[in-house]
């Protein structure tokens, strides 16, 4: 029996197919914190301290974060809108894995997440006000 192959009809249709989010990009914990420019985990990866404030190439500019921390302890990220982590923060649990728009969050003070983060933080999940899926 002749099988078929199904082929995008446009460039469009297969550039869409090709397309990579936060899912596809996840993987075990590595103890690391990562943020990307636009939505879904697309566009330029970020340059991520360990924790801290986050300098001028990525400070405000991250629409996507993931945590890939250890499970136990201080696994849950406390992104913060002010690089001495003043102001607002919202926290992504271990087990939220990603927050692929970070237009749809925000900080404990109400302020929008997108293009905002300035610093993070290992934390635990008692000092947590707000979460980010």
């Amino acid at each position: 029996m002749p099988r078929s192959l199904a082929v995008p009809a446009t460039a469009a249709q297969a550039a869409d197919s090709a397309v990579v989010g936060c899912g596809d990009l996840w993987g075990r914990p590595d103890g690391k914190v990562y943020a990307w420019d636009l939505p879904n985990c697309e566009g330029s990866p970020l340059p991520i301290p360990d924790s801290g404030a986050w300098g001028p190439d990525a400070s405000d500019r991250a629409s996507s974060v993931m945590n890939r921390g250890y499970p136990g302890g201080l696994d849950h990220v406390a992104f913060c809108h002010h690089a001495n982590h003043a102001g607002g923060h919202g926290c992504l649990a271990p087990g939220e894995l990603y927050a692929a728009d970070l237009a749809d969050n925000r900080y404990s003070d109400g302020t929008s997440a997108n293009n905002s983060i300035s610093a993070h933080r290992w934390v635990n999940r008692n000092s947590c006000a707000s979460f980010w899926t």
